[in-house]
């Protein structure tokens, strides 16, 4: 049901360095939500700590509608990515921005927005909370955090009165997912056909993080490694694999974890769904084509083993990569 009063005040609060594409994003969506009669649902104010100017990294500054006053009447406050360094490098917010997030209405709801995720462990207020961030800072999260329950896979973590995003392009599914979660589908599927971007989106940020290609070294197990990839469309047992790095399978079983930090069997199954993603990104084989080029055997296999990766089937995950390519 729609909160009330009408329109829904929510203010993006942005810190220096803010990331201008997320600061945008409520007034892109949230500030474009009509109801049947064209009254606007949601009040988007952007504020800065003292009204004045905030700097991106990219060159140019945000110029806000007001100071640290509209953080105190905001029915949902909106923290965007931003480089904050008190937050993103000693997980600590200084005194006014500590203030200002100890000033919030009682009933507020609170949303992050990439790595603005950090200021809000930094506040505290995800302790014992679960929430996301962009994959690429996950590590230094938990480092910084640990009391947070973060899961990186996630596009976006709804826990009730704290929701949060993952990188960049996730806000945006929050903030559809605030609108339809306020709304209904209706607003925001007419809201994202305005946006033109999908009203909901399959998988999480699995199927976007970058794996890199794994280093091969002589010594070691790297050798067997090297076959592997060489012959992923074989059948390859762990007996077999450990023949190629001339160790017995015990010694191959300890040396492979040492050196890779998974078993030989999930190792060999993630590079057989990288290969699988770079064959449905690049090419035009069908999917039981590419679930025998990697291994697989069947297309009910690759769809098991793509499906528990990155949360979206092989189709779902061409239609997504094979576009852009």
């Amino acid at each position: 049901m729609p909160r009330t009063p009408r329109p829904h005040r929510v203010t993006v609060l942005l810190l220096p360095p803010v990331i201008g594409f997320d600061a945008t994003i409520p007034s892109l969506v949230l500030g474009n939500a009509k109801d049947e009669r064209g009254e606007p649902l949601y009040d988007v104010r952007l504020a800065s700590l003292d009204g004045s100017a905030v700097a991106t990294p990219d060159g140019y500054s945000i110029l806000p509608d007001g100071d640290v006053s509209l953080v105190r009447s905001a029915q949902t406050l909106v923290v965007p990515g931003t480089q904050y360094l008190r937050a993103r490098e000693e997980g600590i917010c200084d005194g006014a921005l500590a203030h200002a997030l100890a000033d919030l209405a009682r009933d507020c709801r609170i949303v992050s927005i990439c790595t603005g995720a950090f200021v809000l462990g930094a506040a505290g207020l995800l302790d014992g909370r679960s929430a996301t961030t962009h994959w690429a800072y996950a590590a230094q999260f938990r480092g910084l955090f640990p009391a947070v329950d973060l899961d990186e896979d996630r596009l976006f973590v709804d826990d009730g009165d704290i929701l949060t995003s993952a990188g960049l392009a996730a806000g945006i599914d929050l903030c559809l997912h605030l609108l339809r979660s306020d709304h209904g589908a209706t607003i925001a599927n007419r809201v994202a056909k305005h946006c033109v971007v999908p009203a909901w989106r399959d998988g999480g940020q699995a199927q976007f993080i970058e794996r890199p290609v794994p280093r091969i070294d002589e010594d070691g197990t790297g050798r067997a490694r090297a076959w592997a990839l060489a012959h992923l469309d074989r059948e390859i047992d762990v007996a077999r694999f450990a023949a190629q790095a001339r160790m017995s399978l015990r010694t191959f079983n300890r040396r492979f974890r040492e050196e890779t930090g998974r078993s030989p069997g999930a190792w060999l199954i993630e590079q057989r769904v990288d290969h699988a993603r770079q064959l449905l990104e690049t090419t035009e084989l069908g999917i039981d084509e590419i679930a025998r080029a990697c291994g697989f055997g069947s297309g009910v296999t690759l769809r098991t083993h793509l499906k528990a990766a990155v949360g979206i089937s092989p189709g779902a995950y061409r239609r997504t990569f094979r576009a852009g390519a």
